[in-house]
């Protein structure tokens, strides 16, 4: 038993050593929390209405039927502001989804 007691204050400097540490992580964590909990959604603006007719694009699309001009222009618009996007159109009807996607591509582009 005498034996053990020199290491005895050898194991509790590591001890305290460790909880230094873990306190010093603890501490330091808690400072990179600092961002909102939860999802956050990107901002929106409504979509152009479906019978509406869209601005003129910056290309010729007269020969698109009108729900790929329309996603088109929601597309385009998308890339300089918030998100314009009609999910339901975007959803079940292809040549807006096509529209739109092409929009957001191509005015990336410029």
């Amino acid at each position: 038993m005498n034996a053990a007691r020199p290491f005895l204050p050898i194991a509790r400097r590591i001890d305290g050593r460790a909880s230094l540490v873990a306190a010093a992580v603890a501490f330091v964590l808690a400072g990179c929390a600092t961002a909102p909990i939860g999802p956050s959604a990107p901002p929106t603006a409504p979509p152009l209405p479906r019978t509406a007719e869209p601005p003129p694009a910056p290309i010729n699309l007269s020969g698109f039927p009108l729900p790929y001009r329309q996603g088109y222009a929601d597309g385009c618009a998308s890339v300089k502001g918030p998100e314009r996007k009609d999910a339901e159109r975007f959803g079940g009807d292809p040549n807006y989804r096509m529209g739109w996607q092409d929009g957001l591509a191509l005015c990336r582009r410029k």
